[in-house]
């Protein structure tokens, strides 16, 4: 599954490891991550699933994990160094309607209002979204841990895979 996560861009660093242990817990249970590919919580969470993708983790058995990044400028260069698959936009804020399009779910992970836009976007579109300390919103569900959040969109999207 490609589970998108999404947060604010220049954030403190304990919102930082928790985005990072999100990372890994989503590498370890097998997941893509989707992102917008800069810096905060966009890097902390591809550096978590890269680090756990190249050492196995608990399920990953070290396997690479992809890390895509959907960038809002035109230069795959400004990925952060933990994005495998870079996508240049040039759309700035407008390309957070494909970084929750290309995920099957979304994790909100502290974030402001570029955050809640894919928030919003992410619910309009019938993604489930698993939210850790971010806005409250209604159709979010807050969560306490990385792992529970995992658990949540695994758990959504096999209810909404139907038969």
């Amino acid at each position: 599954m490609r589970v998108s996560v999404i947060g604010g861009s220049s954030v403190p660093p304990d919102t930082a490891a928790v985005a990072e242990e999100l990372g890994t817990e989503l590498a370890d249970r097998g997941h893509a991550v989707v992102c917008g590919g800069l810096g905060g919580v966009m890097e902390a969470v591809c550096r978590g699933a890269r680090r756990a993708g190249s050492t196995g983790g608990d399920r990953g058995g070290g396997t690479a994990v992809e890390t895509i990044g959907i960038l809002p400028t035109d230069r795959r260069a400004d990925a952060n160094p933990h994005v495998t698959t870079p996508i240049a936009t040039g759309l700035g804020h407008a390309r957070n309607a494909l970084v929750v399009m290309n995920g099957d779910a979304a994790i909100a992970v502290n974030g402001g209002p570029g955050t809640l836009s894919e928030i919003g976007l992410a619910l309009a579109h019938g993604r489930a979204v698993a939210g850790l300390d971010t806005h409250d919103v209604a159709g979010v569900e807050a969560v306490d841990s990385p792992g529970a959040a995992v658990d949540y969109v695994e758990a959504a999207a096999e209810t909404s895979a139907g038969p």
